[in-house]
């Protein structure tokens, strides 16, 4: 068995574990810095949005030998508005400007064609109106709301209200700072991009269910037990599904990694980036945000009703009974917040 396997395997086993539950409020403090970071730069730089939103033209010239520099140069001052110029595959350009309405089209048209040294009917100019974008923002807002209303109320039902919160917090973390990290770079935001922030949102989820799933199984029952705490039960279901968070993450960054840095850097694939790079920001936040924030936002909520603190105080007492007589018992690792220990024994069967 690998190093990883065996690792994992210890971990499921409650073997060893790391204490993520115990440092929680660590990785609140994290977040809450990367989250005000990309609410400043909203503020701040705001986002580049794309010719689909704020409307305008898109040429598509046949082979010319104008650089990509020189174009842009023309087409910027052809038509008085910033221009993003793409070297195609056929050796044409695709040159988008923002803010051009139908009449200044076909002047600027006309001035690519002398610029460009290219006949003007060969140039196809394409018009996006700002009305269009607009309806394609407010879909995308709508299916956002429709789906964290649905979230809520399935993971309500599926497990309990508490974690729906907590998994709703996760999501809006995720978000928060993937289009955060847009207004940083300053990458065009595009329906792409739109579909990317959907897209991640079910990934994030999806680590979060499986956390939740080994939590609620594990705390079966747990009232009827003086062995661990909810707060220990939790850290044990992070650390059982560790491994294979690591790795589904991993196996889903590799293919949109290469599609951003390599498609999108090397390649020059601009149009790659409008989907690459929230899906790659959002992987990451989201499977950070399943284990540091989820669970441990899951433990705050939980932990603060009447059933859970009595079971801590009679878990505390029975460890501090056995201390006292000089018994070591089968606990094992601290927790960070009360200095209790977890136990290393096999824990209850996950599915």
């Amino acid at each position: 068995m690998s190093k990883l396997g065996d690792l994992g395997a210890r971990l499921y086993r409650g073997e060893v574990g790391y204490d993520f539950v115990g440092k929680r409020f660590l990785w609140y403090g994290v977040s809450i810095l990367i989250t005000i970071t990309a609410i400043v730069a909203l503020a701040v730089q705001g986002l580049n949005m794309g010719i689909e939103f704020k409307g305008g033209a898109v040429f598509t010239t046949p082979k010319t030998a104008v650089s990509v520099a020189q174009a842009t140069e023309d087409a910027e001052k052809a038509s008085g508005h910033d221009a993003i110029v793409q070297e195609l595959g056929t050796g044409g350009l695709r040159i988008q400007i923002s803010g051009v309405d139908t009449a200044a089209a076909t002047e600027v048209k006309k001035q690519l064609a002398t610029d460009l040294k290219v006949t003007e009917a060969d140039i196809n100019a394409d018009l996006v109106g700002p009305s269009w974008g607009s309806q394609i923002a407010n879909k995308a807002w709508t299916g956002l709301g429709v789906f964290m209303v649905l979230v809520v109320i399935y993971l309500a039902i599926a497990f309990e209200w508490r974690m729906a919160v907590a998994a709703l917090i996760a999501l809006i973390h995720d978000l928060t700072i993937t289009v955060g990290v847009y207004a940083l770079v300053g990458f065009e935001v595009t329906p792409g991009t739109v579909i990317g922030l959907l897209t991640i949102l079910g990934y994030s989820l999806y680590d979060t269910v499986v956390v939740f799933d080994g939590l609620k199984e594990g705390s079966k029952d747990i009232t009827k037990q003086t062995r661990w705490t909810y707060s220990e039960v939790a850290n044990r279901s992070i650390n059982g599904t560790l491994v294979r968070s690591i790795n589904t993450t991993v196996v889903a960054l590799l293919p949109v990694a290469a599609l951003l840095f390599i498609g999108g850097g090397f390649l020059d694939a601009g149009m790659l980036n409008d989907i690459s790079l929230s899906l790659f920001v959002g992987l990451a936040a989201g499977a950070y945000s399943s284990i540091f924030i989820a669970t441990p936002l899951v433990v705050d909520l939980k932990e603060r009703e009447p059933a859970m603190k009595a079971l801590k105080k009679r878990v505390l007492a029975k460890r501090s009974a056995s201390a006292a007589r000089g018994e070591s018992g089968d606990e094992g690792y601290q927790s960070g917040d009360d200095q209790q220990v977890v136990a290393q024994g096999r824990p209850g069967r996950r599915r």
